[in-house]
């Protein structure tokens, strides 16, 4: 091949990247079909169809400009004459892609309760382009909607809500959270922004937030600690301030931007507040609980399923360079080294995808109040777990595809893979790290006795399992959860054993969930079934059975080329 075929490749490698790309995600449209009746089923397949081809045609080749350093979002806080205006400028692109995002109704479905699967899949699918500078906003509106929507009196909801769930770009008001300061960070106990309350109801907010991503909203959910009110988490009461106060700045102040290594679209800073006009989201002594417990969780579930997206895009990019490059006479997806890296990309995005969705059908009863105690609990385990677990997944797996397209997979212009990158090691941070993550999941297990919920859930998705060749991936599955669970129960009863090994505990039990939900999703023998239990066989094997060295199986490969299918190109 000389360089003008290799040419002709490459172009023909970057138009293959689907038009319609939520008719080519057979799986999480089997999800939607079964999780769903049919007409709301039929509505999402509508709405993401058409959303999936905007993101392909408008949000795509918007972002790859407008993340581009040259045009990165300035900080103007001052005009002409020298009045404050703590505005934030963006390239032009950066709205057009907006205007796609906000006319999904990703937002907008917040105003009808339990639309959990809708918002995931255009999430997803606005994920295929990273964080985008848009999906971080899109979150946290979703998440200050909600507890707007739950937790607001009726005086303050209806002052704010309604601008959040506006589908009009221009129109619309984006949401934001700002709770991490300086000296705290994750110990949001430490934080010292104060409440003053005045006699109509409201309070001046005053002090300062460390890290502020969407610093463009039109509506800032802060936590700060009204006069009297008791130390740490117990005394945070949750505000909502607008941006502005008679079209003035409402007391605040940009200080900076920050630089990320990630999500650099998103304009992130460090905010200042001076007497800012804020009003109570619900009772001010559950403010850390709402904060906590609606909007951060919210957040979490929603980064998860961004993480799933962008390992999704990880794969189409790899497989579908590996069948097109040629290297030594013959394609790289050839390579039985390259095959396996493919596998192992392919296993970890659905093992992802199905542990997300099934958070997704949680988050759609308890927002629909339909959601029974248990269902309750397990959400609050698998929000904080699945978030521990897909956030880090991703990097790995978008690292997998750059080495798939080896040099080319580090240059921005060449491919999506760089941004993917940057901004999945960005996600792993967000709404607290990986250790304040299973830490939570320890406490959470701890006080409420959570290990037993999790175990018999599990145990019901593989017990009802009747595909007889996924006979032995149950057996595997159901030994690694005895194994899981009483390690689990260790570190509920050693405190000691738990601060050092529960994280490594945890990563079994959602090893668990993963291959139980592919396990259980494989078997109502849909068109792919075939692939989800290939994926479940080889990720028992690969993550769960202790005892299995691939090097001493010669079945392997043909197990990686099950998990690959007709995408895989034969030798």
């Amino acid at each position: 091949m000389d360089a003008i075929e290799a040419r002709a490749t490459l172009e023909t490698w970057r138009r293959a990247f689907p038009e319609d790309p939520y008719r080519e995600e057979g799986h999480l449209r089997r999800w939607n079909r079964r999780a769903l009746d049919p007409k709301r089923a039929a509505e999402l397949d509508r709405a993401a169809a058409a959303f999936g081809r905007r993101v392909v045609t408008e949000v795509g080749p918007a972002a790859e400009r407008y993340e581009h350093r040259a045009h990165l979002p300035e900080l103007v806080g001052r005009d002409w004459l020298g009045r404050p205006t703590e505005e934030i400028h963006f390239d032009p692109d950066y709205h057009r892609a907006g205007r796609a995002v906000w006319e999904s109704g990703v937002v907008a479905y917040v105003g009808t309760p339990g639309r959990a699967f809708e918002q995931a899949t255009l999430l997803y699918l606005l994920s295929l382009e990273g964080e985008a500078g848009h999906a971080c906003p899109v979150v946290c509106s979703i998440g200050l909607a909600r507890a707007l929507r739950r937790k607001a009196g009726p005086a303050v909801r209806d002052r704010f809500l309604p601008a959040l769930l506006e589908r009009d770009y221009e129109r619309a008001e984006r949401g934001s959270q700002f709770l991490t300061e300086i000296q705290g960070g994750s110990d949001v106990g430490a934080n010292a922004c104060t409440a003053a309350a005045r006699e109509d109801g409201s309070y001046e907010i005053s002090g300062e937030k460390w890290f502020c991503s969407v610093a463009d909203a039109g509506q800032f959910l802060v936590t700060a600690r009204p006069a009297g009110a008791r130390a740490g988490t117990a005394g945070l009461g949750c505000f909502i301030v607008p941006r502005t106060v008679g079209g003035q700045p409402n007391g605040f102040r940009v200080r900076r931007l920050k630089e990320k290594l990630g999500t650099r679209g998103l304009a992130t800073g460090e905010i200042e507040f001076d007497g800012a006009l804020g009003w109570p989201v619900g009772p001010l002594e559950e403010g850390f609980k709402i904060a906590a417990g609606v909007v951060l969780n919210t957040s979490r579930w929603l980064t998860s399923v961004g993480s799933a997206g962008m390992m999704r895009r990880a794969y189409l990019e790899a497989s579908r360079f590996a069948r097109l490059r040629c290297a030594f006479g013959r394609p790289i997806g050839e390579f039985p080294a390259v095959r396996t890296t493919l596998a192992r990309i392919k296993t970890r995005w659905l093992g992802a995808l199905h542990a997300t969705w099934l958070l997704t059908d949680l988050e759609d009863q308890i927002d629909a109040d339909t959601a029974s105690d248990e269902s309750v609990a397990l959400h609050r385990f698998l929000v904080n777990a699945t978030k521990f677990q897909v956030s880090s997944a991703a990097t790995g797996v978008v690292r997998d595809a750059i080495e798939v397209l080896g040099g080319n997979g580090t240059i921005e212009d060449f491919s999506v893979l760089p941004r993917l990158y940057r901004d999945a090691i960005v996600y792993e941070s967000w709404e607290g790290t990986h250790d304040v993550l299973v830490a939570q999941v320890l406490a959470d297990t701890r006080e409420l006795g959570l290990a037993s919920v999790v175990d018999s859930r599990l145990r019901d998705l593989l017990e009802s399992v009747s595909e007889p060749a996924a006979k032995s991936a149950v057996e595997t599955t159901l030994a690694a959860l005895d194994g899981a669970t009483a390690l689990v129960l260790r570190a509920v009863d050693d405190a000691s054993f738990g601060a050092t090994h529960f994280r490594a505990c945890l990563g079994q039990v959602m090893r668990v969930v993963e291959v139980a939900t592919l396990l259980y999703m494989a078997d109502d023998n849909g068109q792919d079934s075939e692939e989800l239990l290939a994926a479940a066989d080889l990720a028992v094997r690969l993550g769960l059975d202790r005892d299995y060295r691939p090097e001493a199986d010669p079945g392997f490969l043909d197990r990686v080329d099950a998990v690959l299918g007709s995408e895989a190109p034969s030798p």
